[in-house]
């Protein structure tokens, strides 16, 4: 399995997605959604673990600016994909298997996006989190739904106005993060050795079950997408994306 912003490992009935994109900060790209989808179909039938890793100092930061910019300096149209990464999330929430993402450094934006849908977070304790959208006149349409089913609405909330990173001893006293140390391998480890019991078959009627007990997901995307498509159709925003990407400045500096 070669793919190119991403890499997999099965072991067993386990497989491990790490997203792969050093030279892009683990930014999100519709190749990776495309590519982490594929995965998960393959996972349907016998995968009953699935673990999102990223690189050491990024687990994934988001939306890729750097392609934003390079589509405006072509004077290409912005291509939305944020159906596909909705769904994406999605099936990490509500698919048949567990799902566990380790976090090591920076979560950030639509990174938050792919913890936020996740059974279960692990991190260690480089871990932060933040949604810095609001700098940039955007905001995370798409995130917030599954951050309010993870943490609930104030949080939310308060983690989007301010836009700061927070650290992993506080992401886990809000329910972000589940457990974390030192270690984030020992963690997940620790972790799989219970997990591993567990039959495909208990665990697929268990997430069908759970995500039936509440249709919170399903009933915001609409609401999520035709926001996002507004404030990255706007072009005050995508004018300080480019010259963010351009000059490091951000919006309101002059």
């Amino acid at each position: 399995m070669n793919y190119k912003t991403i890499k997999v490992e099965v072991k067993g009935n386990s497989c491990f997605i790490q997203f792969n994109r050093p030279e892009s900060n683990n930014t999100i790209s519709k190749l990776l959604i495309d590519e982490c989808n594929e995965v998960l179909n393959m996972c349907e039938e016998s995968i009953t673990i699935v673990v999102f890793k990223g690189l050491p100092e990024v687990f994934c930061f988001g939306a890729d600016f750097k392609e934003v910019h390079n589509k405006m300096a072509d004077g290409q149209e912005q291509e939305s994909y944020s159906e596909p990464l909705y769904d994406l999330w999605l099936k990490i929430a509500t698919g048949p298997y567990i799902t566990i993402a380790l976090v090591c450094g920076k979560a950030n934006a639509g990174g938050v996006g792919f913890v936020a849908a996740c059974d279960i977070v692990l991190a260690n304790d480089t871990a932060v989190f933040s949604l810095s959208e609001l700098l940039f006149g955007l905001f995370p349409a798409c995130v917030l739904p599954f951050l309010i089913r993870r943490i609930g609405y104030s949080k939310a909330h308060y983690m989007t106005l301010m836009t700061k990173p927070v650290s992993v001893e506080q992401a886990y006293k809000w329910g972000l993060v589940d457990s974390y140390g030192t270690n984030g391998d020992a963690q997940l480890g620790k972790h799989m050795l219970r997990l591993r019991y567990l039959s495909k078959k208990g665990v697929k009627r268990y997430k069908s079950y759970m995500s039936h007990l509440s249709d919170f997901l399903i009933t915001s995307k609409d609401t999520a997408l035709t926001a996002n498509l507004e404030i990255f159709s706007d072009t005050d925003n995508l004018k300080g994306i480019y010259r963010f990407v351009d000059t490091g400045q951000f919006p309101w500096e002059n």
